[in-house]
């Protein structure tokens, strides 16, 4: 049993989603900044205050039900997924794009069989 969580662990892709998660809750503190203090301010400026939980409000006995939260949590994925998508997705495919072009005016690397043709071909002249 011990094994198997000691192969569990030590394969790549686990590994590789614990330092995602990781990075992804330190990316989260960026986002959040960039949400909180620009872009909600900018469409408070714009529109009023971005805070629908006070829409639709009524009360059942001494509960208060606020459906208008559910708005304000769509507004706040929508902004972080916009936030998202124009400040971290559309540059890095930019930058992936560059280096994709520039990769393709390098020549092209010999593949294993070329090497080896050529390596076989170099050793029957001798």
């Amino acid at each position: 049993m011990l094994q198997g969580f000691k192969d569990f662990i030590s394969r790549g892709n686990a590994i590789d989603l614990a330092v995602g998660v990781i990075i992804g809750a330190a990316f989260k503190s960026i986002v959040d900044a960039l949400v909180e203090k620009v872009l909600n301010p900018l469409i408070g400026g714009i529109f009023g205050q971005p805070n629908f939980d006070s829409l639709g409000k009524f009360t059942v006995g001494s509960a208060e039900v606020l459906p208008g939260a559910i708005i304000t949590a769509l507004v706040n994925f929508l902004l972080i997924a916009f936030a998202l998508y124009f400040f971290l997705v559309v540059p890095m495919n930019k930058i992936n794009e560059k280096k994709k072009a520039g990769e393709a005016d390098a020549p092209a690397e010999p593949t294993d069989v070329e090497l080896l043709t050529e390596i076989r071909d170099l050793l029957s002249k001798r």
